[in-house]
């Protein structure tokens, strides 16, 4: 397994994340609330956490190529649905 997390400093994290599931739905399983969501994505899962300060985000994924892959599918939308804000630094810490 190989997994990593990062932490996006902005105050519209719940807006983000909202975004994000609402996108994602239609194409994969995801479990969306106000404040956490689980995605599973092709390769990855992904866990997200949304409070008043940040966005939280994990991967857990089965091998370190498609950590890599959907690291780069998180970034890419993000950055699209946030691009007042984009791009973040994303410093993802691997575990």
């Amino acid at each position: 397994m190989a997994e990593s997390h990062v932490t996006i400093a902005t105050t519209n994290s719940r807006r983000y994340q909202s975004q994000l599931c609402k996108h994602w739905r239609h194409k994969l399983d995801v479990e969306g609330h106000e404040t956490h969501a689980i995605v599973r994505l092709p390769r990855a899962l992904l866990t997200m956490h949304a409070d008043e300060a940040a966005l939280q985000v994990h991967l857990l994924a089965d091998d370190a190529d498609g950590l890599e892959a959907m690291k780069h599918v998180v970034t890419s939308h993000l950055d699209r649905f946030a691009f007042r804000e984009a791009p973040f630094d994303y410093l993802w810490n691997d575990a």
